[in-house]
């Protein structure tokens, strides 16, 4: 699995520090500190600064994300100090007291972001995503948004789609958990140890374990190693783990000071501009951002002049770190919901302008939220000394926040459609010329989804062929070739179906072939893998495991002497080390996969890549069902990379390898690529083509077989 697309970085979103109290430096007793760290106020504007200015996509900022760990640390650091000042003073924590201040610091803005979220998602989102986005409504309601961002994540075919409005509650779901256990752990500790300076034993043992998962995790499973708690714990563990030093800290001298707060500054900017979307995080790389933290933490807590207080105390950039909760809160639902509001094409990018207009807006809506909704709440004397009161409001605004989301969930948005369509998998069925009827189709294609489409439009998303739900399809760290047959088994001929998921995607097809024709099928396919033998990128990282793959896979054709295989992969895919002649480069990839193919005497069959829609077609048709038009993309821009095609039409040639274009089965004469041809969607997302679509037009591709190798495979 590559690093979180859904995932990308560009939905990278930090946790916010919720503690409403502060801590300063000095020598008194931990329970006598109350005086308000303005420098932690400045980190905090710091950090989702820097969290916005790389969701606008401002240049020179694409490490911004590193915002999450900044705020992951100060939010350990003062939730620590304030557990510690209780324990100084009355000798144990009111784990409900605990509870019903964050409730009442948390939930109002986060409740009341939620619900506008879900509500906006209605108006202008997905319309076929929406089930979606109300379990992401749900998780985030119920601090448990990041296991289910995770699980998604492993996804391979959920690559590429749009992130949710809510994926930014993923940081507050990590804090929350941390914070289920860590009172208790300090409570015990508290209790059993009995020397005070072993206190932190525990927490160290705690953190290096959740590092460890960390940087293991980051390579193995990036998505879980991005949003688990269990490699994020170590962040706000460092964090307490300052509040456990808090005394030794405010003797540091001040010739100490000064350069710790500066450097740890600029580690943290250094991240933020130094890392960027291939970057392998958290893993190793997170150290940057979280020592850098600590060092201007640790600093503060012995002020000296001349330290980084002279930057991050100034009453602008205080009164902003004030600002940042609810900041960070309506900032990014504003940056997904906000362009599908104002009507632009679903493939235009964000231009930053807007993008930074939206973000203006969102800080004035959290200005808004913190004068009206949060301090009103926070402090009202109803909640003041009155645990049972906070936490009731606390299980109300949850509840509230789950029974609208199930409520929604009961009345999805509509999707018009229109008159009924000719039924695509019939008309090519019956047709004594396949390819000829759907050509026919396609110049004829709908511009409004029809009365009888099918699959419905939410349906597509959601279907598995058998490679994806046997799991054939081998994930991006999986070297495996599994013995995946399908059609006849019995059969003596065999069919092999080999590359990557754009190979996968006529599954469908040549699976419908193989039960017609009585061939045994053999699916071999990997994520992002291609056929032709080039290193490539991947995670930002040579795909050595694709390599490893492919030369296994391959002498496992081999040794099946098959009578077909038929190979195809995405245009997609940057070599590790680029040529200068990028077509030759490929050539001779491809033609070293179809020459190891061909040793056994077996036809080899390549299929180039297909045409790409302009966007995630599924989301375009949910969007303007009724002006398909305008999500229909062209050639020659459909084609991903015409030196790839260029690349194994050499190849073939040089190796007698037969090629299929599937060009004329998916655009018009006229050079239109449509998104419906007949009653079905031609794409399940930005890439790939729908399976029903596949499997419709399997007699087309037969006839090409046929075409090319006589009677097919089946010929003795």
């Amino acid at each position: 699995m590559q690093t979180p697309s859904r995932k990308d970085r560009g939905s990278r979103s930090p946790a916010e520090p919720t503690s409403d109290s502060h801590i300063s430096g000095g020598r008194a007793p931990l329970h006598e500190r109350s005086a308000v760290r303005l420098d932690v106020q400045g980190l905090r504007a710091l950090a989702v600064s820097l969290v916005v200015l790389s969701h606008a996509g401002v240049g020179g900022f694409s490490g911004g994300y590193v915002g999450v760990d900044v705020f992951f640390v100060i939010s350990g650091f003062l939730i620590s100090s304030l557990l510690l000042r209780e324990l100084s003073a009355t000798g144990g924590i009111s784990i409900r007291g605990f509870y019903a201040r964050r409730a009442l610091r948390l939930l109002p803005a986060s409740t009341l972001v939620v619900v506008a979220t879900l509500a906006g998602s209605w108006l202008f989102l997905s319309k076929v995503r929406f089930t979606e986005y109300v379990g992401d409504a749900l998780g985030s309601a119920l601090y448990a948004v990041n296991f289910r961002l995770a699980v998604e994540g492993t996804d391979y075919l959920a690559e590429g789609s749009p992130p949710s409005p809510f994926q930014h509650f993923w940081s507050l779901a990590v804090e929350e958990q941390f914070y289920l256990l860590w009172p208790l752990v300090l409570l015990l500790s508290w209790r059993l140890v009995p020397r005070r300076g072993l206190m932190a034993v525990p927490l160290v043992v705690l953190c290096a374990v959740s590092f460890g998962l960390s940087v293991a995790t980051t390579d193995t499973s990036p998505s879980w190693a991005y949003f688990g708690s269990h490699t994020r714990f170590w962040e706000l563990g460092t964090g307490a783990l300052l509040a456990l030093s808090v005394e030794r800290l405010g003797r540091l001298p001040a010739r100490a000071v000064v350069p710790m707060t500066w450097a740890g500054t600029a580690c943290i900017v250094l991240a933020a501009v130094g890392f960027d979307d291939d970057t392998p995080f958290p893993g190793a790389y997170a150290l940057l951002p979280v020592l850098g933290t600590a060092l201007v933490l640790a600093g503060g807590c012995a002020p000296a002049r001349y330290d980084a207080r002279s930057l991050l105390a100034r009453r602008p950039v205080v009164r902003l770190g004030g600002l940042s909760y609810s900041w960070y809160l309506w900032h990014w639902p504003l940056l997904v919901i906000g362009p599908m509001a104002l009507d632009r094409p679903l493939d235009q990018p964000l231009d930053v302008p807007l993008a930074l207009t939206l973000c203006g807006l969102a800080l004035l809506l959290a200005w808004v939220t913190l004068r009206l909704v949060e301090n009103p709440v926070r402090f009202h004397g109803a909640f003041r000394g009155r645990t049972d009161r906070a936490l009731g409001l606390g299980a109300g605004l949850t509840a509230a926040a789950v029974v609208i989301a199930l409520v929604a969930s009961l009345f999805p948005p509509p999707i018009d459609s229109g008159r009924a369509a000719p039924e695509l998998r019939r008309e090519v069925a019956d047709a004594a010329d396949p390819a000829a009827r759907l050509r026919q189709l396609l110049e004829t294609s709908g511009t409004s989804l029809p009365g009888n489409l099918t699959p419905a439009l939410t349906e597509i998303k959601a279907s598995r062929s058998a490679v994806y739900r046997d799991g054939c399809h081998v994930a991006y760290q999986d070297t495996r070739t599994p013995s995946c047959v399908y059609g006849d088994r019995g059969s003596d001929k065999v069919v092999v179906l080999f590359g990557d998921s754009h190979a996968a995607q006529w599954f469908p097809a040549l699976d419908r072939l193989a039960r017609e024709h009585r061939w045994k099928l053999v699916s071999l396919t990997k994520a992002s893998c291609k056929a032709a033998a080039v290193t490539i990128v991947q995670g930002g990282a040579p795909y050595k495991a694709c390599d490893i793959w492919r030369d296994r896979a391959v002498s496992k054709i081999n040794a099946l002497r098959p009578a077909l295989v038929v190979v195809s992969s995405s245009d997609a895919g940057d070599p590790v080390r680029p040529a200068a002649d990028p077509v030759r480069q490929w050539t001779e990839g491809f033609r070293e996969t179809f020459d190891a193919l061909g040793r056994s005497g077996t036809r080899v069959a390549a299929l180039l890549d297909t045409p790409w829609p302009k966007t995630d077609a599924v989301d375009c048709a949910a969007t303007v069902p009724l002006r398909l038009g305008r999500c229909a993309n062209r050639l020659p821009q459909a084609i991903r990379d015409p030196s790839r095609r260029t690349a194994i039409r050499n190849a073939a040639t040089a190796t007698g390898t037969s090629v299929i274009d599937p060009e004329p089965w998916l655009c018009t004469r006229s050079g239109e690529c449509p998104v419906l041809v007949g009653n079905t969607v031609v794409y399940r997302d930005d890439s790939h083509l729908s399976e029903a679509y596949a499997e419709a037009i399997a007699p087309a591709l037969g006839a090409r077989l046929t075409a090319l190798f006589g009677t097919g495979p089946d010929r003795d």
